[in-house]
């Protein structure tokens, strides 16, 4: 199932991701956590797509497990930074192969030590996005950055990018995470004013790990709020009391974005199923869904 005709047909979604495993003998844990993370009945679950390929064969296996083995439906993600256009369109006909029909279009981010592509290479998600447009009736989903993507000048020019992803065919956005739901607001507002007129995820990273999350926003430009920071310093120590503390906060933010009419959001699990279970058992009855 395309996920515009998902979005279209209920008030409110919640979707999940995956990321593949970085070695082969981890999969058996990956494909257990999509078993898990299924078994919560999320609206679909995206699957990522590794840094420079890193994780990227894997990427339609686990969305073609996900779809047909656990009846959920899936997007796959598919960077262009570091592959030719012949390469993306080997990736694309796997897909389509696999009777996948939501694709994530991603610019990606660049190897280490690259700041430009090689030549021929695409510069920008909305060239990956034409490509796919081409390719077949998919349905695509792109990226988008409230705080501004890292590598942008300025905020404006990032959402005159994002306007290109739009133009060129995107039907929905899914945004970095946040931490601070009024820069989520202030975003809506902004790209609305540019013409950005396509659902948007709000995307929402439990945190359960203080150390992890504060070198993840350094290198993303992502802003802690203080009160999260005062969270963070008070039980980041303790893995159980800031596994709750996590839960809880990404909890309030959901419910305070669906009260204030965000009508997506898309979890960034890290392939946590428990942490997920725990979330939409939080929402069961303000998303409408019951306890798995």
């Amino acid at each position: 199932m395309k996920i515009r005709d998902i979005i279209d047909s209920k008030p409110v979604t919640i979707s999940c991701e995956l990321f593949p495993p970085k070695k082969d003998s981890d999969f058996a844990g990956v494909q257990q956590a999509a078993e898990k993370i299924s078994a919560l009945h999320p609206d679909f679950i995206s699957i990522t797509y590794g840094a420079g390929g890193g994780t990227s064969k894997n990427t339609v296996k686990i969305a073609s497990m996900v779809q047909d083995d656990y009846g959920v439906t899936s997007i796959a993600h598919l960077t262009c930074f570091s592959s030719t256009p012949e390469e993306v369109d080997r990736v694309i006909d796997d897909i389509k192969a696999h009777n996948i029909e939501n694709i994530l279009a991603l610019r990606g981010d660049p190897p280490r030590d690259a700041t430009t592509p090689p030549p021929g290479y695409y510069s920008h998600a909305s060239e990956l996005i034409h490509q796919i447009r081409a390719k077949g009736d998919f349905c695509i989903g792109g990226a988008c950055y409230p705080e501004g993507h890292v590598d942008c000048a300025n905020r404006d020019l990032d959402l005159d990018y994002l306007k290109m992803k739009v133009d060129a065919g995107c039907d929905f956005l899914t945004t970095q995470m946040f931490f601070d739901n009024n820069i989520m607001y202030r975003f809506l507002y902004r790209a609305l004013a540019k013409g950005i007129d396509v659902p948007i995820m709000a995307g929402i990273m439990p945190v359960i790990n203080g150390k992890q999350i504060k070198r993840s926003v350094q290198l993303s430009g992502t802003e802690l709020p203080n009160r999260f920071v005062g969270i963070i310093d008070k039980f980041g120590s303790d893995p159980l009391a800031m596994k709750q503390a996590g839960v809880a906060y990404a909890t309030e933010q959901i419910i305070d974005l669906i009260a204030n009419g965000v009508r997506g959001i898309h979890l960034y699990t890290m392939n946590r199923a428990d942490i997920a279970a725990e979330i939409f058992h939080n929402l069961s009855h303000i998303l409408g869904k019951e306890d798995a």
